[in-house]
């Protein structure tokens, strides 16, 4: 198999566009890196708008978190997992263990592997930004979707629309955010199952009903053909009208 690669940047008639196709890693310190030289690059040039590709984005695992924190400003909740167990308790999201940094060092790394391990075994928690600070391109922001648009990205594009963070172009996301966990059944095989729910903090359900856009652009492959991306010069058009 070829690994896709995570992140990618470049300029499209000289507006940012940061296409993210995976969100690799348990932890993902590494591509938390490489987005942070990005940001604090279009930080630097003052760029004032940005496009955010998650076009064909597979999901990953906690690196979407930085993601999302560079959305805004401040610390806010992004929304809760829960497993079967506490859907039964009743057990209220206030209630439930926060994650709203990355462990960028090895003591905080290690601090986690404890507390999720033997702490909170349980695989419910709450999901919340890491408060990174302004930007200049924070209320400017357009971001393609379409429906290949996995896990963890949708749970991205849900933030982003639930806080009215970004304008959404594309088509409807693939609704498939269910966190897995895998089970060694013997005799060499192993079964990943669904074992938690996922629930932005507005109360969004996406399961099976995706991310709708804010603006339906389907992709045509003869219009890609003659007259290249269509999503993409909506999105660049829609991010130059914004104030």
């Amino acid at each position: 198999m070829i690994e896709p690669k995570a992140l990618s940047f470049r300029y499209e008639e000289g507006i940012p566009v940061l296409k993210v196709t995976t969100f690799p890693g348990a932890v993902g310190l590494r591509f938390a890196k490489e987005l942070d030289s990005i940001v604090g690059k279009l930080t630097a040039e003052k760029a004032d708008r940005l496009i955010v590709d998650l076009r064909g984005n597979i999901g990953g695992g906690l690196a979407s978190l930085r993601l999302m924190s560079y959305l805004c400003p401040d610390r806010r909740p992004i929304g809760y997992s829960l497993t079967k167990r506490h859907i039964q308790k009743g057990t209220k999201p206030a209630d439930l263990p926060r994650i709203n940094r990355l462990p960028e060092s090895k003591l905080r790394q290690l601090g986690m592997f404890v507390r999720f391990r033997f702490i909170h075994k349980d695989r419910s928690l709450v999901l919340e930004t890491e408060g990174l600070g302004p930007r200049p391109f924070h209320g400017n922001i357009v971001m393609l979707i379409n429906e290949h648009t996995h896990s963890a990205a949708e749970m991205v594009a849900a933030f982003a629309k639930e806080n009215r963070l970004a304008t959404l172009v594309g088509t409807t996301t693939a609704g498939e955010v269910m966190g897995g966990a895998t089970f060694t059944t013997g005799e060499g095989y192993r079964l990943r199952i669904p074992v938690t729910t996922w629930q932005t903090w507005g109360g969004m359900q996406i399961e099976k009903k995706g991310v709708t856009p804010d603006i339906l652009v389907e992709f045509s492959a003869e219009e890609a053909g003659s007259s290249g991306d269509s999503q993409l010069q909506v999105a660049l058009k829609t991010v130059r009208e914004l104030a």
